[in-house]
């Protein structure tokens, strides 16, 4: 199998100014491919470390990518570096990369100088794709390592640039491995951990053919996806496995491919002609957020109603008084209340409410920190859910949104139709 390695260049990974995002969606676009990546690697701006890594990584995969250190200032090393990897005698202008440079200056109304006419100078060892994004060509070099059989595509380190170079990157790796055909199926869970969930398939797992292999991919939003993953060249059926495996985790099967909760909820809901609206106290608006993230989602959603303090919750959702003091902000009953409250308030068919102490401060013996309550209203019933987590605030806040949207999604799928809610007393 044809493997690869990644490196990020630069200080300002290493110190965290920047988060490295190009690591991922390379590894999406080569592992597509059907290329194995070995190792993540960021490196910062001295010569010396960037041979020396460099040379390890050509030793021991196929192919090397490379981002960041190709701009026009003196901290931008990562091309003189590569001279002397590939012992190139000489810097080459790229003439195509030439005319981009001048025409994207021209259009930005920049007068081009010479750090800029630098940008398309590459060593006379590469080979160029033309980057029409920026300044950087992304250079090609063959015929690396101790065996002479490793490629190095050096990109820049522009987020957007590199994600519009990869296709182009892509293609030439194509052109030159013999790349091994990878079909990959997802399917989508919530509700099971981890470490429940791959105890429960274990032996659906252990059946699985030798060319089929699985991947557990754990997400506080999502849940956790399973990729299926067929190696080889005929076109796999998935169907017999995927049946099998909804037989034994029913409804914590939720969606295949790149679906999440908010996605399926709004086809669901659009599908229905229904409308939602959503309450949120411990969440502060990020259940919103997740279901404005979805293109149309106009269609279905009517608005939110973000009542951190009691007396929102009192004044505009209608919520009692005495419901609050007697039972407490973070309760059941006022969960509920708040749920039937914005029913009404937007005259919508579903409401979500979440209530809960998201932390690091604010819990009791009765509602330790990581506790939220959880309400699913429709014009017929309210089904509610206890949740406890974590001290972690930042975590709680996604889990409470996520098990919030799943307690919807039960309630859509099975209230009215017979069916026993198994995932909704689940974590």
């Amino acid at each position: 199998m044809t493997t690869a390695s990644i490196c990020t260049i630069g200080d300002e990974i290493l110190i965290g100014q920047i988060l490295n995002t190009n690591s991922a969606e390379i590894s999406r676009a080569l592992n597509s491919a059907g290329i194995r990546v070995r190792f993540h690697f960021s490196i910062g701006d001295i010569h010396e470390e960037i041979i020396s890594r460099l040379e390890m990584c050509l030793e021991h995969t196929d192919i090397v990518i490379v981002t960041g250190g190709l701009g026009p200032t003196r901290d931008d090393i990562t091309k003189l570096a590569l001279k002397e990897l590939s012992m190139a005698s000489s810097f080459v202008r790229s003439e195509e990369q030439y005319r981009i440079i001048e025409r994207l200056m021209s259009a930005r109304g920049i007068e081009m100088i010479e750090s800029n006419r630098e940008q398309a100078s590459v060593p006379n060892t590469c080979d160029v794709i033309p980057n029409e994004l920026g300044t950087a060509p992304c250079m090609v070099f063959r015929g690396l390592g101790s065996k002479g059989t490793s490629t190095l595509y050096s990109l820049p380190g522009v987020p957007f640039e590199t994600i519009g170079l990869m296709p182009k990157v892509i293609d030439d790796i194509r052109t030159h491995f013999n790349l091994e055909h990878i079909t990959h199926h997802t399917i989508v869970t919530f509700g099971i951990p981890e470490s429940t969930l791959a105890k429960q398939i274990e032996n659906w797992e252990n059946a699985l053919p030798e060319n089929i292999k699985l991947a557990y991919l754990p997400n506080p939003t999502i849940g956790v996806r399973l990729r299926l993953s067929h190696y080889g060249e005929e076109e796999p059926d998935f169907t017999p496995y995927i049946s099998s495996l909804k037989e034994i985790l029913g409804d914590a099967i939720y969606g295949e491919g790149e679906d999440n909760l908010q996605t399926v909820i709004g086809r669901k809901l659009r599908s229905m002609g229904r409308t939602l609206a959503v309450a949120e106290s411990c969440t502060g608006g990020r259940i919103s957020e997740l279901i404005t993230q979805v293109a149309g989602c106009s269609d279905y959603y009517k608005g939110s109603v973000i009542s951190y303090a009691n007396g929102v919750k009192t004044n505009l959702l209608g919520v009692p008084a005495e419901t609050i003091e007697t039972h407490g902000a973070v309760s059941e009953q006022t969960a509920i209340a708040m749920s039937t409250g914005l029913l009404k308030l937007l005259d919508t068919d579903y409401t979500i409410a979440t209530t809960g102490v998201a932390g690091p401060g604010g819990g009791t013996s009765e509602n330790p920190v990581g506790t939220a309550w959880l309400a699913v209203a429709s014009r017929d019933r309210v089904v509610t859910k206890k949740v406890k987590f974590s001290s972690n605030r930042v975590t709680n806040i996604e889990r409470f949104a996520s098990n919030a949207l799943n307690l919807l999604r039960l309630e859509i799928e099975f209230s009215g139709a017979g069916c026993e809610l198994r995932g909704a007393g689940k974590l």
